[in-house]
């Protein structure tokens, strides 16, 4: 089941979610999104662990908990919502303008 993990102090790192959440169960993988242009953290980040049950246990007792100073928001992850609108162009609709 994937994890989502909100409201990350910057200083937060992939390892530092991998220890955060093992105390509850197996963590598949853990990872800290980053700014593709900077690099630094988003401010939030993603744990996969194998089954729903330690996922559970691991959104209940960490939810509100302080991480590196930080109250946490843990949920279950959702399915990213596409994207709807005018196809990233902006603005309003085409046409020649004389």
């Amino acid at each position: 089941m994937k994890i989502f993990v909100g409201n990350l102090s910057h200083e937060v790192t992939d390892d530092d979610l991998r220890q955060a959440f093992a105390a509850f169960g197996n963590v598949e993988s853990a990872t800290v999104i980053k700014d593709k242009f900077t690099g630094g953290s988003r401010g939030f980040g993603f744990v996969e662990m194998p089954t729903g049950s330690e996922a559970q246990a691991a959104i209940d007792g960490m939810n509100g908990k302080d991480l590196k100073g930080k109250a946490v928001n843990v949920n279950e992850a959702r399915p990213r919502e596409e994207r709807g609108g005018r196809g990233g162009r902006g603005g309003s609709g085409g046409g020649r303008r004389y």
